[in-house]
């Protein structure tokens, strides 16, 4: 099976800064991005679209420095933190670099949190000053009992002070405390320090190939690390420009990498299936025969692919990507969830290279990703040089918890050492909570996460994302949730149960006709049964006719859907 080795040097332009713009082996956050403003003064940084809005790393940095100069004007000090929370736009980055600019912490928060669930976290996280829309500004804390500072991310261009000194921060100092779960009880605020945030965006580039010239695309909520980390850290560290999405509308997401000429288009496995899907679709609507023709090239172009090493599918298919704005795409990154095979096999023989990438907020994000000369369909990725990887308790397939240490391991929760304890050993061992297993070339397998896992009759493990894996690409499903139920309550036997949310274009094909649309969600199930090992075959299935909930990157709740779903 092809391996292939890290790509080395990628860090050595650090050597024509160090001892002039920053001390010791790594720079922190502020530090590489003022790099890329010396490499790359004039290259674009920052672009949206909804209002208009571009700057070149001179420009952005400028700005930057500004806000920051404000924060200092306004009293904040070193360490202080001052959250950001907003809807995606070239303002929301510049806050958060400028409160790291002038020694603080950012505190990234969900812009759909209700205004009692932000103020819980700021409460919790001491936070003294934070950057909102306009829209929220008057609605938290607005009696003023928190004390805090409040500035508008529209007017952020408006904000300055007097010239001051920015204190140099330590790379074990804290970056950013990240949010990562719950509204209510103790929050787990993620403490991410600046050599880890650092670290992480250069050891990604040694399994990734990122480029000056390259655009990339944040759809996903900023709030989020992974987005951070695969989509501003890697391109900024390397001069390439970052284009805003707003609305995760498929014609807003087309219309904006065609105008961006976007060429890294960062996403989750839902939403890749959903153009995969939507594309195919097209070409059958277009007669039997041009639908075999496109098969056949496709195959064609895969198996090409697979001899030489290279792609060559643009050239055939180059029509058919502009219809989805992918003309320009050059490498597409997928996270946050297992991609199906089919769907990077089909994206691949239409000529786009894929990169599938592993990882937790508390590893800032990333731990692992699939090199694009080496990809291993079923693997979510290859370690970094400077990260260890354990299987704690492996079971006789060689699955086991699994733990990583490096230097992009969290530093802990905030104010909660219970918590840390958990995960996080003395000697810098994360337990990630996930089950999997590696192989001998450091290429790690996920099987799901220890706490989702279902015991059914004989005592086997089942994880539910195995088994909602194959409901992926049948487009005639929106959503899908496995969780386990009660079957035999004498004999504590556990049952695997779907719920199923079918898409509301196949209920409208149908006319809405339940029994029709529950019929055929059941043989969908009983397809994929056929398919599966005896005890991870679904006994029992749900057809939902309200969305299930999820988070703001697109995964279904499964802790909520089990409250919602919950027999008595």
């Amino acid at each position: 099976m092809k391996t292939v080795g890290y790509r080395e040097g990628v860090w050595n332009f650090l050597d024509d800064y160090r001892g002039k713009e920053f001390e010791g082996e790594w720079p922190t956050v502020p530090q590489l991005f003022h790099i890329s403003e010396l490499r790359f003064p004039n290259n674009l940084c920052f672009q949206a679209f909804d209002p208009e809005e571009k700057y070149t790393y001179k420009e952005a940095a400028n700005v930057i420095r500004a806000v920051a100069r404000k924060l200092v004007a306004d009293g904040f000090m070193p360490g202080d933190k001052i959250a950001v929370s907003g809807y995606n736009s070239c303002r929301w980055v510049i806050a958060y670099f400028a409160v790291l600019w002038m020694g603080g912490i950012i505190v990234p928060l969900d812009s759909s949190l209700k205004d009692l669930e932000m103020e819980h976290f700021i409460t919790f996280g001491s936070v003294k000053g934070i950057f909102l829309t306009d829209e929220r500004i008057g609605s938290i804390d607005k009696d003023g009992r928190l004390g805090l500072k409040k500035y508008n991310l529209g007017k952020i261009e408006e904000m300055d002070g007097p010239e001051v000194p920015f204190p140099v921060r330590n790379g074990e100092d804290i970056a950013a405390i990240l949010f990562t779960s719950g509204t209510t009880g103790i929050p787990k605020g993620v403490m991410l320090t600046h050599n880890n945030l650092v670290t992480d965006c250069l050891q990604i580039h040694t399994v990734l190939d990122m480029r000056p010239t390259d655009v990339s695309y944040a759809i996903l909520p900023l709030h989020h690390s992974y987005t951070m980390m695969a989509v501003v850290y890697l391109t900024f560290s390397t001069g390439g420009a970052v284009v805003f999405g707003r609305k995760l509308a498929m014609s807003h997401i087309f219309r904006e990498l065609r105008e961006g000429k976007v060429t890294i288009f960062m996403s989750v496995p839902m939403l890749y299936n959903k153009i995969i899907a939507a594309l195919m679709d097209g070409v059958k609507k277009k007669g039997v025969i041009v639908y075999g023709i496109v098969k056949c090239l496709m195959k064609l172009s895969g198996a090409v692919k697979h001899v030489t090493g290279k792609n060559f599918g643009k050239n055939f298919f180059g029509s058919l990507l502009q219809k989805i704005s992918f003309e320009n795409i050059r490498i597409c990154i997928s996270g946050g969830g297992p991609l199906p095979a089919s769907t990077f096999r089909m994206f691949n023989e239409l000529g786009i290279d894929f990169v599938q990438g592993y990882g937790l907020t508390e590893a800032s994000p990333v731990t692992h990703v699939n090199p694009i000369e080496a990809f291993r369909v079923e693997s979510v990725g290859k370690r970094f040089p400077a990260e260890e990887v354990k299987i704690v308790n492996p079971d006789s397939d060689g699955n086991g918890v699994i733990f990583i240490k490096g230097p992009m391991v969290m530093k802990g929760y905030y104010n909660n050492p219970e918590a840390t304890r958990e995960v996080l050993s003395s000697d810098g061992w994360l337990n990630t909570g996930d089950v999997g297993h590696q192989d001998d070339d450091g290429y790690l397998y996920l099987t799901g996460r220890a706490k989702n896992v279902i015991v059914t009759e004989g005592g086997k493990n089942v994880f539910p994302e195995e088994v909602e894996d194959p409901f992926q690409l049948y487009n005639d499903i929106d959503q899908v949730c496995v969780i386990g139920y009660m079957a035999d309550k004498a004999l504590k036997k556990e049952g695997i149960r779907i719920i199923i949310v079918p898409s509301q274009s196949y209920m409208d094909s149908v006319g809405n006709d339940k029994a029709v649309i529950e019929k055929h969600m059941n043989d969908i199930v009983d397809t994929v049964n056929r398919g599966a090992a005896s005890h991870k075959r679904i006994t029992k299935v749900t057809v939902s006719y309200s969305p299930l909930p999820m988070t703001s990157t697109k995964k279904v709740k499964r802790s909520d859907v089990i409250e919602l779903f919950k027999e008595v």
